[in-house]
């Protein structure tokens, strides 16, 4: 079992940036793939980044935006967004895949005003 707690999200104006965190309950050494998706209202939720030990994966949209990273000291995997715009606006989950299961957290809203 693998539990997860994000940070980090909060209003920010268009433009702004905010950092997100996802902390894990076990060492991160040990899970191969982290990610972070989204789900906006009425919208089905969408991959945003993944990082699988140094190789990173982005969404189309976020691509130069946003950087997503691992915190091995923390056991965290990190998404740092910049510049960002309203249709960022999301609930953000964390998500890791250890063996043949994978894991959710409970998520964290991300709101950018225009």
């Amino acid at each position: 079992q693998v539990q997860l707690a994000e940070s980090g999200g909060g209003l920010v104006q268009a433009g702004g940036s905010l950092r997100l965190s996802c902390a894990a309950s076990i060492s991160i050494f040990s899970i191969n793939t982290m990610g972070w998706y989204r789900q906006a209202p009425g919208k089905q939720r969408e991959l945003v980044a993944t990082i699988t030990r140094g190789t990173t994966t982005y969404a189309d949209s976020v691509k130069g935006r946003f950087t997503i990273s691992r915190d091995y000291a923390k056991n965290t995997v990190n998404l740092q967004m910049n510049s960002l715009k309203p249709e960022d606006t999301a609930v953000y989950y964390c998500r890791v895949w250890l063996g043949a299961k994978d894991y959710w957290g409970q998520g964290t809203q991300v709101t950018v005003s225009s």
